[in-house]
């Protein structure tokens, strides 16, 4: 069988492989393959398989693929240090755009960088070190010298800070030094395109040098990006056809929310910087790893109405169960705990309206990210796809708000019944337009 195009995911501990079909005939999903990630030795040996896998389950002896794409979040993912000049302008700026991009952010630094930071840099060991600092033609020293200081560490840099240190960074003259327009150019104005592609263009140049990932070019033969960032771009391009998306997406270890809209017009004056697409990530919101801690943020009695069990009794059987649960009651639990992890990263993630007192009295504005003009949400992640009534739980979140900046509850929610956002994002660099067919297919509605 001849396939157009493999998609790899490579995570942590799962290789998953689709098969999509993109030239030949009509486009379309064909199949998945999954294996255990082989990151301790060579992860082509579980790409491989994974291969083997798709093979088993299309029923067939032989495959042949016309170019294999891949994303990866294996070997820690994408490992980032950020370091502005301000935490709230242009750190943050740089923030935002490395959280866009799929990347994990290990530090974040504001003003100069003391020893204690590079100490603490050389533990992290990044994939890529992001500078900022200074809008353009404007301070420009803290930036350049924390630059100086993180030079020789031998990791791969970007600098994404005042236009005015271009010359004298050239003149540098280290291969390890990318310079990409300002991220943070004028106040409130976050620039956050050229340094997204800048990051994902450094760490496909940089993913053999992680642990097991030495002869991943051996098979894939097109671009490698991290696979939130994919998640992202899957978001983008929905965006151009509902324009003001949220993808929500739920895992064992994590809950990711990006959303991609622009604030109220009544609100625009308030944003205050808050980038027009945004993806937050809850690293202690997640259904299998961090059940624990999604357990603790119920209230107090909540646990018990809602399963008719004790808190320890509730992670005693949680702890007994895989991570697709076997049992009704693991169905149920697990259930909840989505349904939690989706409350709480939703709340994170949207801003809120607030109190303020000013010379006229005490007035309400908004503070944080405006997603009322949101026109379609979208669910993956393995804990939403596998949940009894995924959609409910949004009705229910968007009803119970009273002072949040949330869609309407009439909003329409959409599944990605293929579980497929992740790779098509990564084929979205390739195929946009094939790779926008396959997400109305995947969500339940074609043009």
């Amino acid at each position: 069988m001849i396939i157009d195009c493999l998609v790899a995911e490579i995570g942590s501990t799962t290789t998953v492989v689709n098969a999509f079909n993109l030239h030949q005939g009509p486009v379309e999903f064909i199949g998945r393959g999954m294996h255990q990630t082989t990151v301790d030795s060579d992860v082509t040996i579980g790409l491989k398989n994974a291969i083997d896998d798709l093979k088993n389950n299309l029923n067939i002896e032989e495959l042949t693929y016309k170019e294999m794409l891949a994303s990866s979040s294996a070997a820690g993912g994408l490992k980032i240090t950020v370091h502005g000049l301000v935490y709230e302008m242009t750190a943050r700026a740089a923030k935002e755009a490395a959280l866009n991009a799929g990347a994990n952010i290990h530090l974040i630094t504001a003003n100069r960088i003391e020893s204690e930071h590079i100490e603490r840099i050389k533990e992290i060991k990044p994939n890529i070190i992001i500078i900022a600092g200074g809008t353009d033609f404007g301070e420009k020293e803290v930036a350049y010298h924390n630059l100086l200081d993180l030079m020789d560490l031998n990791i791969p840099i970007i600098y994404t800070g005042n236009v005015a240190n271009h010359d004298r960074i050239k003149n540098l003259n280290k291969s390890h030094i990318r310079i990409v327009e300002n991220v943070y150019p004028r106040v409130d104005d976050f620039n956050i395109i050229p340094l997204r592609e800048a990051i994902y263009e450094t760490f496909e140049k940089n993913i053999i040098h992680a642990k097991g990932m030495q002869h991943i070019f051996d098979m894939v033969n097109e671009i490698i990006i991290p696979t939130p960032g994919a998640v992202m771009d899957a978001t983008l391009l929905l965006n151009e056809i509902f324009d003001g998306v949220m993808t929500i997406d739920v895992g064992g270890a994590t809950t990711d929310i990006h959303s991609v809209s622009e604030p109220k017009p009544e609100f625009l004056k308030y944003n205050d910087g808050e980038p027009r697409f945004k993806r937050t990530v809850e690293g202690d919101l997640g259904v299998f790893i961090n059940r624990k801690h999604v357990l603790k943020t119920f209230k107090a009695g909540e646990i018990e109405r809602n399963t008719g069990m004790s808190y320890d009794h509730v992670l005693h059987v949680m702890e007994t169960e895989p991570f697709i649960p076997t049992t009704e009651f693991g169905k149920k639990a697990v259930d909840l705990l989505t349904r939690q992890c989706v409350f709480q990263a939703l709340d994170r993630h949207i801003g809120d309206m607030k109190r303020v007192f000013t010379t006229n009295g005490f007035k309400v504005i908004p503070d944080g990210k405006d997603v009322t003009q949101v026109k379609a949400i979208f669910l993956t992640g393995g804990a939403l796809l596998n949940a009894s009534h995924p959609k409910q739980i949004i009705k229910d979140y968007l009803l119970k708000q009273q002072t949040k900046l949330i869609p309407d509850p009439n909003t329409k929610v959409y599944i990605d019944y293929d579980y497929i956002f992740a790779s098509l994002g990564v084929l979205s660099h390739l195929y946009p337009n094939q790779a926008k067919e396959l997400l109305l297919k995947s969500i339940g509605r074609e043009e």
